[in-house]
């Protein structure tokens, strides 16, 4: 129970890889306030999980934020531990690329990680203990065709990782991002829904093609991001700072 006492915040963490990191801090003693738009979900996920609590909150929107976090913090502490994983993946090439697109995808993935990092930080003193991990990705570390604000949007929520590093080098918080290939989660799901609609085959042969794209030729499983995660929110990784981790099969960068 390395996190009893404490309290984490997952953003994105009714589904996929937040609610794996949820479950596993919550496995190790914190509580954690899982936040999402769904509130149906994360109510019912918080029912059979007593230290999971449902927030519903908007990242790319500042007050639901600021006024979320608050909220958390006032019912159960200050944020120790903050994994800013919310994100949308939605494809499109530069050319049809529309400036509506490009915001709505830098809303969520690039300013939600800031917004929900301040908020939860602005919690904290500055010599307290504290964890904050973004989620980027592989896209983050080099281009993903066909997905240009994606990876725009990956490349500086590393850019930001390494900011905070520097900013706050000798307190007792760290700053990481952890950089998954494809991930069996329903964004997987729906991108291979979307791959064989465009290109005419089969769901199955979609998600193979995905599958092909980490090195190992496999989809990664949650339990393996929940696993960096934890290890990074542990005090044996408290010298490990300013890194972009790749969980992706094999060398990316």
């Amino acid at each position: 129970m390395e996190h009893s006492g404490r309290h984490a915040v997952v953003t994105g963490g009714g589904t996929g890889i937040g609610l794996g990191i949820a479950m596993g801090l919550a496995e190790a003693g914190a509580e954690v306030t899982i936040t999402g738009r769904n509130q149906a979900r994360l109510d019912a996920i918080a029912a059979d999980h007593p230290r999971l609590h449902a927030l519903r909150m908007n990242v790319d929107n500042v007050e639901s934020v600021r006024n979320g976090i608050a909220t958390a913090a006032q019912a159960r502490g200050r944020i120790a531990i903050c994994i800013a994983n919310a994100g949308i993946a939605e494809p499109a090439r530069f050319a049809k690329e529309t400036p509506e697109h490009w915001r709505a995808i830098m809303a969520t993935n690039l300013d939600g990680v800031f917004l929900t990092f301040q908020a939860a930080m602005a919690t904290l003193g500055r010599d307290e203990w504290g964890r904050m991990i973004a989620i980027s990705s592989i896209a983050g570390l080099r281009g993903l065709k066909g997905a240009i604000a994606y990876t725009a949007s990956k490349h500086g929520v590393i850019g930001l990782i390494r900011g905070l590093s520097e900013e706050y080098m000798g307190s007792n918080m760290t700053f990481n991002a952890l950089c998954p290939g494809y991930v069996d989660t329903p964004i997987v799901d729906r991108n291979a829904a979307q791959i064989a609609e465009h290109q005419g085959i089969s769901e199955a042969d979609a998600r193979a093609a995905l599958a092909r794209a980490n090195r190992h030729k496999k989809l990664l499983d949650t339990s393996e991001i929940t696993a960096s995660a934890l290890w990074l929110c542990s005090d044996a990784a408290g010298s490990v700072n300013g890194q972009a981790i790749q969980i992706a099969g094999g060398h990316v960068t």
